[in-house]
C-alpha cells in the first residue's frame, strides 16, 4: 500500500522544513531525506541571512544590490517580495529560538558581505545554517503531523497521465527507494521540491555529497520548464588542502577584512574591481581562476592575520578550528584557496508562490528558479529564499487540499520488470567521475563554444550508457544520483550554449560582452512529454 499525506516535501533544508511546520496546521506531512535529516546544503551555510533589520539599512538598498548583482537578470517583484519579507521571517527564526550573534547592547551582530552596500547579514558564529536547520528541525519536532523518511531517496515524479494534454498531467507524488531497497510510493495533494542544488555536478565542490540535483532532474523529465542552467555560482574560497573535502571558506571573512593574496603576497582584486575583495562572486572567482591560470599556482591565499587570534577564534571559531586540524593556523598564516562549485542559480521556473509548471507540484530554495537570483546570487539571499519562498507556497498550496480530490484510479505500483542486480557497478564509478571532471574543464568558471560542443557531445553518449545501465538492472541510490547528475549537467551545457553573451556567472570567451539586445531574458528548457 502506498503512503498517503497531504503534503509531501523532499529535501530537509531551510526551505522544506519552513514549508513543513507552516504546512502541517493544515494537514499530515511526509518530509523525504536522501540521507540523515539534517544532511543538505543548509547546514553547510556559514555566512548567514541578508535581511534590513538595521535603522540606518533599507529595503531599497537591499533590493538594488540584489539587482545589481544579477546583472538584468533579476524580476523584480521576486526580489521585492523577498527582501520586504524577509524581516518578519527572520524574527519568527528567531522566536522558534533560534540563536544568532548580538551585541553587548542586545542587537544583533550584523556583518557585511561581498555586494552588500550595509551591515545587513544576522549570523550564527560561522555555522549559521546548521543553527537555522536546529531550530527548524526541533520546531517540526513538536508537530505531530510530520512524519521524517530518512535514507528515503525519490526516483521520479508520478503523474496522473488520464488527460491527452501532456499540461495537465498532474503531480501525484514519487517513486522512492527506501534504505531497506524497497520501492515505494509516497501519493500527495501537493508535492514540494525542496531538493537543494546540484554541486556534486562538478568535481570540485562545496556542496555536500547529497547535492546532485535530483530536484530539478525530476521536474525536467516530468514536463517541468527549467531556466538559467548556464548560472552556477563557484564560491570563490574553498579551502586548498589534500585532505580537506569541500569545506567552504566564507565570504565573511572578506567581510571582516580579509586579503586575497598572490603566493608571493601581493593583493591583486583592486585589479579587477573597484570593491577589491569585496567584489561580487563571479568576479572574485574569475580573477582567482585567471590570476592562477596566469601564473600557475595551484591556489591563492586569504590574509586575516591582521584581524588578531581573539577576534578570529570568535568570530570564526568552526573556521578556525578546522583549519587548524589541517595544520593552517590562520592567524599567523594566510589560508590556501580555490574556486569550487557553488551554487544553482537557476533551476526549476515557479511564480511568486512556489508553484511550476507543471500541477500539483512546488519547488522552493535553490532548486527553484524564483527570478531573485538573475544571472549571480548575492551573498546570503540563500537563506532568505528558503523562508521566504518556503511560507509562501504554503498559502496556496493550502487551497490545492480543497480544490483538487485525488484520482479516482491509483498510480500503479513499481514495476521492476526484468532487471537484474548488477554485475558491472563500474560503470557508475567511471561515468559519474568522467561527468564532473568534463564538466570542471569544459563547463566551468570559464567557457568556449568548442568546449561545450565537446561536452555536450560526450554528455550525450554518458546519458544513454546511463539510461541503458538504469533500465537493465535494479536501482540503487548511486544509479538514481548518476542520473540525475547527467540530466543536470545536460541541462546546464544546454543553456550555456544557447547564451551567446558573457553575463553574471555566465562568462565565455567566445561573446566576452553582456549584449542587453538580444539576452536580457530568461534561457528557458521544457521537455516535450
Amino acid at each position: 500500500m502506498p503512503h498517503r499525506f497531504d503534503f509531501l516535501v523532499l529535501g530537509s533544508g531551510v526551505a522544506g522544513l519552513s514549508f513543513a511546520l507552516q504546512a502541517a496546521r493544515h494537514g499530515t506531512v511526509a518530509v523525504l531525506a536522501k540521507r540523515e535529516r539534517a544532511e543538505s546544503n543548509t547546514a553547510y551555510a556559514q555566512g548567514g541571512i541578508a535581511s534590513v533589520l538595521a535603522p540606518t539599512d533599507t529595503f531599497d538598498a537591499h533590493i538594488e544590490d540584489t539587482l545589481v548583482a544579477g546583472a538584468g537578470l533579476c524580476h523584480r517583484d521576486a526580489v521585492e517580495v523577498t527582501v520586504k519579507e524577509g524581516p518578519g521571517r527572520v524574527r519568527e527564526l528567531v522566536e522558534l529560538g533560534a540563536e544568532f550573534n548580538r551585541r553587548s547592547t542586545g542587537e544583533f551582530d550584523l556583518t557585511r558581505e561581498g555586494g552588500h552596500s550595509a551591515r545587513r547579514i544576522i549570523h550564527s558564529g560561522d555555522i549559521t545554517g546548521r543553527e537555522v536547520q536546529r531550530a527548524l528541525l526541533a520546531a517540526c519536532d513538536e508537530q505531530p503531523n510530520i512524519t521524517f523518511f530518512p535514507h528515503t531517496a525519490a526516483i521520479d515524479l508520478i503523474l496522473d497521465r488520464r488527460t491527452p494534454n501532456p499540461a495537465a498531467h498532474r503531480c501525484l507524488g514519487v517513486y522512492a527507494l527506501l534504505e531497506n531497497g524497497d520501492i515505494e510510493r509516497f501519493l500527495a495533494k501537493v508535492t514540494v521540491l525542496a531538493t537543494g542544488g546540484a554541486g556534486k555536478v562538478y568535481l570540485y565542490t562545496s556542496n555536500p555529497d547529497v547535492a546532485t540535483g535530483d530536484g530539478v532532474a525530476m521536474a525536467y523529465r516530468a514536463g517541468a520548464r527549467v531556466a538559467n542552467m548556464e548560472f552556477y555560482q563557484f564560491h570563490p574560497t574553498c579551502l586548498f588542502h589534500p585532505e580537506a573535502k569541500s569545506f567552504l571558506i566564507s565570504e565573511a571573512l572578506r567581510g571582516e577584512g580579509g586579503k586575497l593574496r598572490l603566493k608571493g603576497g601581493a593583493t591583486f582584486m583592486e585589479r579587477y574591481h573597484p570593491l577589491g575583495a569585496l567584489a561580487p562572486r563571479d568576479v572574485v572567482a574569475r580573477a582567482i581562476d585567471a590570476e592562477l591560470k596566469r601564473t600557475g599556482d595551484e591556489c591563492v591565499y586569504l590574509d586575516m592575520t591582521h584581524l588578531g587570534r581573539a577576534f578570529l577564534m570568535e568570530r570564526f571559531p568552526n573556521i578556525y578550528a578546522t583549519c587548524r586540524a589541517f595544520n593552517i593556523d590562520m592567524a599567523v598564516q594566510p589560508i590556501p584557496v580555490v574556486p569550487a562549485a557553488h551554487y544553482m542559480c537557476g533551476g526549476v521556473v515557479t511564480d511568486l508562490d512556489g508553484r511550476t509548471t507543471v500541477p500539483g507540484l512546488y519547488a522552493i530554495g535553490e532548486v527553484a528558479c524564483t527570478g531573485l537570483h538573475g544571472a549571480n546570487r548575492l551573498a546570503s539571499n540563500s537563506l532568505l529564499e528558503g523562508l521566504v519562498f518556503g511560507y509562501r507556497a504554503v498559502k496556496v498550496a493550502v487551497e490545492e487540499l480543497r480544490t483538487h480530490a485525488p484520482p479516482k484510479e491509483e498510480p500503479p505500483a513499481w514495476d521492476s520488470g526484468s532487471a537484474v542486480e548488477s554485475d558491472e557497478s563500474v560503470v557508475v564509478t567511471h561515468n559519474w567521475d568522467e561527468i564532473r571532471r568534463l564538466m570542471w574543464n569544459y563547463v566551468g568558471i570559464v567557457r568556449t563554444d568548442k568546449r561545450l560542443m565537446r561536452a555536450r557531445r560526450r554528455l550525450e553518449l554518458l546519458r544513454e550508457e546511463i539510461r541503458d545501465y538504469y533500465w537493465r538492472f535494479k536501482v540503487t541510490r548511486d544509479v538514481i544520483e548518476l542520473r540525475n547528475i547527467a540530466e543536470v549537467a545536460y541541462l546546464i551545457v544546454d543553456c550555456a550554449s544557447r547564451r551567446k553573451e558573457s553575463r553574471g556567472l555566465h562568462f565565455t570567451l567566445d561573446y566576452p560582452h553582456t549584449d542587453d539586445h538580444h539576452w536580457l531574458r530568461d534561457t528557458v528548457l521544457s521537455r516535450e512529454l
